[in-house]
């Protein structure tokens, strides 16, 4: 149970590092990142599901890798993906919409990433985390007038599609 929890884990943090460099990549070529260029100027999710499935067909070939050691180690890679995938998409489109309610990080990094437009900085989705490592997190006073009039929604009030 512990060595499947371990890989559990492990798949979720390699998703996040995954997520992170996919997006600095769409940053730094022209041709792979053209349809999110779209996404900057419209500034907004497509909504939780459709995000989600973004990310699983970008990632599925990776997330059954696994299974060709064992059912009980790919099944347990898999779901930490496919766990990373649904909170990432979650986290992206509340970014969008509530970022004030995206608790777990000291400023909601996409948002800023958006409001700022940082070409070059706070590239995570989900998480923080590769920010800070890679040198790429660069903090702002994001909560503004704007944010703090803003209507608070609950967490659950978002685009799920």
């Amino acid at each position: 149970m512990i060595v499947l929890t371990a890989v559990f884990l492990t798949a979720f943090v390699a998703s996040s590092l995954v997520e992170y460099w996919i997006h600095r990549l769409m940053h730094a070529n022209a041709k792979v990142g053209e349809r999110h260029r779209d996404h900057h100027r419209r500034n907004e999710g497509q909504g939780v599901l459709w995000e989600f499935l973004d990310y699983v067909k970008g990632a599925f070939l990776p997330m059954l890798v696994l299974f060709l050691v064992s059912w009980p180690l790919g099944l347990s890679w898999l779901l930490g993906g496919l766990t990373y995938a649904a909170f990432s998409a979650y986290a992206h489109q509340l970014q969008h919409e509530n970022p004030t309610k995206c608790f777990w990080m000291k400023m909601p990094v996409h948002y800023v990433h958006h409001k700022y437009n940082m070409w070059h900085h706070n590239f995570g989705l989900g998480v923080d985390w590769w920010d800070h490592v890679f040198g790429t997190y660069k903090p702002v006073e994001w909560l503004t007038e704007d944010e703090l009039q803003a209507t608070r929604p609950s967490f659950l009030q978002l685009r799920w599609w």
